[in-house]
């Protein structure tokens, strides 16, 4: 199955009558996400907490959640901004009574929130870090997950095929045997493996699956600043740090997803932590620039012999 291909051939959209929920879809992969999913037939709900005239917590004014709804009905399918802190149970609760009332139905769950680089302390210790920073990303990257899919998985297990995507970072494999320092990130990042076996644990007796994720080096808006570059000359990043080499644009992971959510035999993968360039040989699929980096088989690689891969062999 190419799920890139039938859509870009304006074939059968695969995911026509289906309704997702993207947390986090104001920027970065969760827009992204959100797009493929419309772009294949979905009615999807975008969530994020920025709307047009506010400013993130990030301090980001250039992206709103209504930009990302009104990407998703241009791209093919139904756009639907909803402003949800997903820290707080009452706003979730909301959110889930909307969409039962106005579809009646959730086929896909993505919980994508983050939204903690800039807590990120790098180079110090636990004890050195700011507490409340870490803390924050904890919440951001564990408790949101877990009040989100709290409310929202009732309505996904009431007909067989639901599909829970949980974001994550690096696998579960990658992640055991490499320290993903500071110790608050770490955390925020791993535990999401054992949520993802939990709930596969409690959803598969309804015919659901759910999954972990993890994208490589996302050429995310946020980093991109960060870089001091744009798309269009990416590849200047790769003189500050050569392993920018190995990114991604977030379309590659948000097509990762598409396949998935079209796949009849997702079942398969229920409780898993699967890696985008590893789907990509699987589905077919490729990144935006027609390659399809395998960005933890980089790594792997780069932690190994502590040099820096040739990425045109990871591609």
């Amino acid at each position: 199955m190419n799920a890139r291909k039938s859509q870009s051939a304006g074939g059968e959209k695969e995911l026509a009558g289906k309704v997702a929920l993207v947390a986090g879809a104001t920027r970065g992969g969760g827009r992204a996400m959100a797009v493929e999913l419309g772009r294949a037939g979905a009615t999807v709900y975008v969530t994020g907490r920025t709307a047009r005239g506010a400013i993130s917590e990030t301090g980001r004014p250039a992206e709103t959640i209504e930009q990302t709804a009104e990407l998703v009905t241009a791209a093919g399918g139904e756009g639907i901004a909803a402003v949800v802190d997903h820290l707080q149970a009452d706003q979730v609760q909301a959110l889930a009574e909307r969409i039962d009332r106005e579809q009646g139905r959730l086929d896909i769950l993505v919980n994508a929130v983050w939204g903690g680089e800039h807590l990120v302390e790098r180079g110090k210790k636990m004890w050195e870090c700011d507490l409340d920073k870490g803390r924050r990303m904890l919440q951001l990257g564990i408790e949101t997950y877990y009040v989100t899919s709290h409310y929202a998985l009732p309505l996904l297990i009431r007909r067989p095929g639901g599909l829970v995507v949980e974001l994550t970072d690096g696998t579960e494999e990658f992640n055991h045997g490499h320290y993903r320092a500071p110790f608050a990130f770490d955390l925020a990042k791993f535990a999401p493996f054992r949520m993802t076996w939990a709930l596969a644990e409690e959803v598969k007796e309804y015919g659901c699956t759910a999954l972990g994720l993890a994208p490589g080096w996302m050429r995310t808006e946020a980093m991109l600043d960060a870089f001091g570059i744009t798309e269009e000359n990416w590849r200047d990043g790769c003189k500050v740090d050569p392993t920018f080499a190995i990114s991604e644009t977030p379309v590659f992971t948000a097509r990762a997803v598409t396949a998935l959510a079209a796949d009849p035999g997702v079942a398969r993968y229920n409780g898993g932590s699967l890696s985008v360039g590893t789907l990509a040989k699987e589905y077919g699929f490729t990144d935006a620039d027609g390659s399809a980096p395998d960005s933890v088989r980089y790594f792997q690689d780069f932690m190994r012999t502590g040099q820096a891969p040739n990425a045109d062999d990871y591609r």
